[in-house]
């Protein structure tokens, strides 16, 4: 499997790119600064320098053609505005899509986050809403689409130990989960065409990831 991967860079998705590495595939990552190849490369991912805010889907496509699915892990990352959360994590991400229809990529799996489906309440900073409302626009645009796509929620992310189990369910409740174990459900969920048009809250629980990934499925 080639999976193309945007936000390369980010914590999760190196983890994603050394496992699918690892067990056998090509991971391709999308980033924004050079000077970061060399950390890709260590990882076992092919690096591409591609500033998803400064470029066009006919340029990305090019990138994504032969992939056999796309991974949007991208985000503004923390120190920036609110204007960028919307440039980075929402406009970026329906630029991938639109790349991802250009190449004849189908599967496609969004790096959302939970909390999005109620608006942010009254005195809730500035670039935490501007995030949240971003993250939701991103996933209504990705529904619009004929995309073989999937919305995975993470809960509260940390760089804990992995467990290798989780509630993965479309309302999972407020908790905690690995970084680690999180991308271990990604590449499960791109083993699964059977999640395509579901939205999934990820969180620590009891269920192997394997067995959930099924049972979300299903």
């Amino acid at each position: 499997m080639r999976v193309v991967i945007a936000g390369g860079h980010g914590r999760i998705a190196l983890l994603l790119q050394r496992h699918l590495v690892g067990r056998g595939d090509t991971a391709v990552g999308l980033i924004r600064n050079p000077e970061q190849t060399a950390t890709l490369r260590a990882a076992g991912a092919t690096p591409v320098v591609c500033d998803l805010e400064h470029t066009s889907p006919e340029q990305v496509a090019e990138h994504l053609r032969g992939a056999d699915a796309v991974v949007f892990a991208a985000g503004a990352g923390p120190g920036s505005g609110a204007a960028r959360k919307d440039t980075v994590d929402r406009a970026a991400a329906a630029l991938l899509a639109d790349a991802a229809t250009h190449a004849g990529v189908h599967h496609y799996l969004l790096v959302s986050s939970m909390g999005v489906d109620t608006p942010p309440a009254p005195g809730t900073d500035d670039v935490w809403a501007a995030y949240l409302r971003a993250k939701r626009a991103a996933e209504d645009d990705l529904r619009r689409r004929d995309l073989a796509w999937t919305v995975l929620r993470p809960g509260r992310l940390t760089d804990d130990p992995p467990t290798g189990r989780v509630t993965l369910t479309p309302h999972a409740g407020s908790g905690a989960i690995s970084r680690t174990d999180v991308a271990h459900v990604l590449a499960a969920l791109l083993d699964e065409p059977r999640t395509t048009g579901a939205t999934l809250e990820l969180v620590d629980g009891p269920t192997p990831i394997v067995e959930a990934v099924r049972a979300a499925a299903s």
